[in-house]
């Protein structure tokens, strides 16, 4: 069995399949034909199940650019599709012609690969591996032989007896057929450093380099070339161009050189390719590769092709345009109380909210406490909050104890009140959880037994959670508090949105305090309060 696939994409273990793009065809005596019997196209790649001897011949793969970037081809059409040529020699006998050629110095450890891993990934609990010697089975006098998992063949002590041709033969289960697979490697062995061996090639292969135009560039090739420097090693490139373009390629700078490098394997030779401005005509054109010696000859081939930035410009504005929102988002949290402020003045008509039919903005809610009825939480109620919000700021303020009128039924007033407001501000405050009774600190319940208040918070509390109407704003003065001794439905509201601090002091001495500023309480506050009604006058701005 054999396999053949359209460039570098599938090639390892893992790696993606060629795909649906890949049309494979072949040609005989000029002409385009159909695939033989005995091949099939799966993912992409060609597979021989089994190679026949009528399998011989030239086949065309074209694929298609559009979902994959390629490192291997070799011409390109009209329609922008790329095509590789494979010349197919089928022999009779059970050993394939070498594919490669590997040189082990005398007396050394070394490996022969495989290179099957396409056969090897396909079912390796049943894959057995077999190597030949000559295409005999494998024996050494004296000698260990160790195959690994990845069917690699380990010589230890390489000797003269160990040259020769080596087949690596898998045999394993398709679609419940049995098949073999066989690829061969050609060994040398030297200990004499005088021996000119053929050359072998590491890299390039069939590769391709993406470069800019105009900009300069360096094309290298490797190769191994024996155990010590020889006068008839030689390395040198070749263009493949049209011949009416030669005038046109001549006037850009090729400038090659190569250099010996030593290893502890041999000498390898390393060329340089220096192109200097690379131009239109460049791409897509073969460029050669080509080491030679009176042994043999190897060739390599690269390509250049014009680097697609498309994919990078996209993952740079995608990750700007996040960033730029996450950054976004995070001022707009941490200063949506000055942006909705801010959007309110300056916007007016738009920031306005639809008539409800609601008589006033808030409805002020505390705790009216004979022994603290001159404390600061009445003042803060009776006072400061309507001289803020209501002269400076223009909203309406229902405040029992200065809006209700005398002999009215107090909870009915109270009930229709409550529905007739935006919000309902509750004013907590640490003055009237306590105080001094014969010399003995007494804690109050919040639920005085004047439960006035205790039913407005229930009847203002009750519609905020079932209908969110009125929404409900917390103010806790002078804390911290024991909120222990507040209701379940107080709790579970300060729970969900807090409360807003006010200090007394802060106000007082005009200057701040380990509390939070009370500048910023009144932003706050306005900012839970509903826009101001367009059309109400106000005493004074700030």
């Amino acid at each position: 069995m054999f396999v053949l696939r359209c460039g570098s994409c599938g090639s390892t273990v893992g790696a993606p399949t060629c795909g649906p793009n890949v049309t494979w065809s072949r040609a005989e005596e000029n002409r385009t034909m159909g695939l033989p019997s005995g091949t099939e196209v799966r993912d992409g790649d060609l597979w021989f199940l089994p190679v026949d001897a009528s399998h011989h011949g030239t086949y065309t793969c074209e694929r298609s650019t559009a979902e994959f970037k390629l490192r291997t081809l070799v011409c390109r059409d009209q329609r922008g599709a790329w095509e590789m040529e494979f010349m197919v020699s089928v022999s009779s006998g059970q050993c394939p012609h070498p594919a490669e050629r590997r040189v082990f110095k005398q007396g050394t450890r070394d490996v022969l690969p495989c290179k099957q891993m396409d056969i090897l990934g396909l079912n390796k609990t049943t894959a057995h591996v077999n190597w030949l010697k000559d295409c005999r089975p494998l024996e050494r006098d004296g000698g260990t032989i160790e195959v690994d998992q990845e069917g690699r063949l380990r010589l230890y002590g390489a000797s003269e007896d160990d040259a020769g041709v080596y087949t690596c033969l898998i045999n394993f289960t398709l679609d419940g057929q049995t098949h073999t697979s066989a690829r061969s490697i050609q060994l040398y062995i030297h200990n004499d450093p005088d021996v000119i061996l053929p050359p072998a090639l590491v890299y390039p292969i069939n590769d391709t380099v993406l470069v800019e135009l105009g900009s300069s560039a360096e094309l290298r090739c490797l190769a191994h070339l024996g155990l010590r420097e020889h006068d008839e090693n030689f390395m040198y490139w070749v263009v493949d161009v049209p011949h009416n373009d030669d005038d046109h390629i001549g006037r850009v700078l090729l400038d090659k050189s190569w250099v010996y490098i030593h290893e502890d394997k041999g000498v390898y030779g390393l060329s340089t390719l220096s192109i200097s401005d690379v131009i239109p005509d460049l791409l897509n054109v073969p460029i050669h590769c080509i080491v030679m010696n009176p042994t043999d000859q190897a060739e390599g081939l690269l390509w250049l092709q014009k680097a697609d930035h498309t994919e990078l410009h996209t993952c740079i504005g995608v990750g700007l345009a996040f960033g730029l929102a996450v950054v976004l988002l995070v001022s707009g949290y941490f200063f949506r109380v000055d942006l909705v402020l801010a959007y309110r003045k300056l916007c007016p008509q738009l920031a306005q909210q639809i008539p409800d039919g609601k008589e006033y903005d808030a409805y002020v809610s505390y705790l009216h406490v004979d022994d603290v009825s001159s404390s600061g939480t009445a003042t803060f109620a009776l006072h400061v909050l309507p001289e803020v919000l209501e002269k400076q700021h223009g909203y309406s303020l229902y405040i029992r104890g200065r809006d209700d009128c005398p002999g009215a039924a107090i909870h009915d007033e109270i009930s229709a009140t409550v529905r007739r407001c935006r919000r309902l501000i509750i004013i907590l405050s640490a003055d009237v959880q306590s105080y001094k009774s014969a010399g003995t600190e007494e804690v109050l319940p919040l639920k005085h037994s004047q439960n006035h208040e205790d039913y407005e918070q229930k009847i203002g509390l009750h519609d905020a959670l079932m209908q969110n109407d009125p929404r409900v704003i917390l103010v806790e003065m002078d804390g911290p508090l024991d909120h222990s001794g507040l209701s379940a439905s107080l709790r579970y509201i300060r729970k969900q949105q807090g409360a807003l601090q006010w200090n007394t002091a802060s106000s007082a001495n005009q200057r701040c305090t380990t509390l939070p500023s009370n500048g910023y309480f009144w932003k706050c506050l306005r900012y839970n309060m509903p826009p101001v009604p367009g059309g109400r006058a106000l005493t004074t701005v700030v």
